[in-house]
């Protein structure tokens, strides 16, 4: 009893000491719905100069992924430099279209629609079918595959499409608090963190300068040079790729890699590439271009379950490229809108044969970050950059030849903006709370506990009993740290008591009820509402 009253007495002695501290202080970091700091947000874009040096940035950033992921599956699917050339000119025409049609008519967001890295183990799935065996010339044999991964593609594309459209993914989000939203973004950007560092190593010489450079330029030379525009965080990501890339080039030159094992020479010589040399001068890609598709049921469920891996990232990006544009946190209607279109992407990317499906760039959404620039017309200049560089396929296939390892220098800084601002969404969190402490807690340790043991089993036990198809769907849902941690954060938020006004503040949810409906809020109308007129569509220049 003694140790009841106790607890009681202190209890109270608590709370009263906080009400006069609340009562004579004020909130030191009050809570913004909109991040200051800005400098252009989504519908305040700069000066046109200055708009096509950002916009050729964003496409500089986008081309790594696009690289990275037919270097990954063309070898395997029998295709040589030709191919490889002709994919990435594919998928960067389609990324350029998609990310159009998603700045018009999707969230209407500065976010780039870009190839997918959550496909790639059922596309190699596909790649590695017996039925392919039979083909031993290579270039029929890429040309088989590729129809099979068309039409598995083409399926998962039309799974999107209608959870997007008709209301199936914006009825799951509007559950979404602020608290299970943190787990969530942050592991958007911690989730590929294998394509920072440990890809940068392969060639640690010019890869790790460059990430020092990268840092250095947009964080610290302002002290230095002082300058009336912010240009030097601005224009990092140019100038750090232009200094880095020609070291890489004088290294090469010098010979530094000749009597280097062969795998070191791939990744870190400059002249290996062999995209400038294989590109045509012009070639548009067109619908169905390696022929008809052909359907596998399994390999179709496979598929879908990394385009729902990718909506689920998408989402994530959604949510950071809001904030970094400056806008309000994004209605469930709007991503639902957003998640239909990044269907249609990845309905694009089936027909013209891209061999990945589609998502929201989480490297652009950081960049956004970086420049403190989150203008919509940037990102659609950066779109007409990938349309035009993908048919003039010399001078695009010049910029697609900077060494992966600088790229990655350029993800540490990326992708960790990118989980910064899931943390940023603490702010509308009681902290204090131990219900927010556990939720916090046990998402963050079982987001990477359960992808790291499912990463063993792909890698060690992938020969195990039991279909392939089935084994690829639960390998790729649960490899996701993105997916298993909004998963686990969405759980336990709606199950662990948010029926009552405190646990409902616990979770941040009193501050994005007005958003949780359209019209709530007359901000949503001004970022989000589709253009109605022609002059909105395309603005005089």
């Amino acid at each position: 009893m003694a140790q009841t009253n106790g607890g009681e007495n202190c209890s109270k002695c608590c709370n009263k000491c906080c009400k006069k501290i609340v009562e004579v202080q004020v909130q030191p970091h009050p809570v913004k719905d909109q991040l200051p700091g800005v400098q252009y947000c989504i519908n305040s874009p700069p000066p046109w100069p200055e708009a096509f040096l950002l916009g050729f940035q964003h496409y500089i950033l986008t081309l790594g992924m696009i690289v990275l992921i037919p270097t990954i599956i063309v070898p395997q699917m029998g295709g040589g430099d030709a191919e490889k050339v002709r994919v990435i000119q594919t998928l960067l025409f389609v990324a350029g279209l998609s990310t159009i049609l998603q700045s018009l008519f999707g969230t209407r967001l500065p976010t780039v629609i870009a190839g997918s890295y959550s496909y790639i183990i059922p596309v190699i799935s596909i790649v590695q079918a017996k039925r392919y065996d039979l083909y031993t010339d290579p270039y029929e044999r890429f040309t088989q595959t590729m129809r099979g991964i068309q039409g598995a593609l083409i399926l998962s594309a039309c799974f999107q499409m209608v959870l997007g459209f008709f209301g199936f993914w914006r009825n799951a989000v509007r559950f979404l608090s602020p608290l299970s939203v943190v787990p969530y973004v942050t592991f958007t950007g911690l989730s590929l963190y294998h394509l920072g560092f440990p890809m940068l190593a392969k060639c640690v010489e010019y890869g790790l300068p460059t990430l020092i450079l990268l840092v250095f330029i947009s964080q610290y030379l302002h002290r230095y040079i002082a300058t009336k525009k912010p240009i030097h965080d601005r224009f990092a990501v140019l100038s750090t790729v232009v200094i880095s890339w020609l070291f890489a080039q004088l290294l090469t030159s010098c010979t530094a890699y000749n009597n280097r094992p062969e795998t070191t020479q791939t990744s870190c010589r400059t002249d290996r590439a062999g995209l400038v040399s294989a590109a045509s001068w012009v070639y548009l890609p067109y619908p169905f271009q390696w022929g008809s598709p052909t359907f596998n049921a399994g390999e179709a469920f496979a598929m879908m379950a990394a385009s729902f891996v990718s909506l689920f990232e998408s989402t994530g990006t959604f949510y950071a490229s809001a904030r970094f544009g400056s806008a309000t946190p994004v209605p469930p209607s709007i991503i639902s809108r957003g998640a239909g279109w990044i269907g249609v992407a990845t309905m694009l990317n089936s027909m013209f044969g891209s061999v990945t499906g589609s998502t929201a760039s989480v490297e652009n959404a950081g960049l956004l970050a970086l420049t403190r620039v989150g203008s919509r017309r940037v990102i659609q200049i950066s779109a007409g950059f990938m349309i035009l560089f993908s048919v003039f396929g010399k001078f695009g296939a010049l910029f697609a030849s900077i060494p992966l390892p600088i790229f990655a220098a350029l993800y540490c800084v990326v992708f960790g903006y990118v989980s910064s601002s899931g943390l940023g969404f603490l702010q509308f969190c009681n902290l204090n709370s131990f219900r927010t402490l556990f939720i916090l807690g046990f998402t963050f340790f079982i987001g990477f506990s359960i992808p790291q043991y499912f990463s063993e089993y792909y890698h060690v036990k992938h020969e195990s009993a039991g279909a392939r198809w089935f084994n690829d769907i639960v390998t790729v849902m649960f490899m996701s740290h993105t997916m298993v941690a909004a998963l686990v954060a969405f759980i336990l938020d709606i199950t662990l008591l948010r029926e009552n006004d405190d646990d409902r503040k616990d979770s941040g949810m009193q501050w994005w009820e007005r958003f949780t409906m359209y019209n709530k809020d007359v901000r949503n109308n001004e970022f989000y509402s589709l253009p109605c007129r022609l002059d909105e569509l395309f603005p005089a220049l």
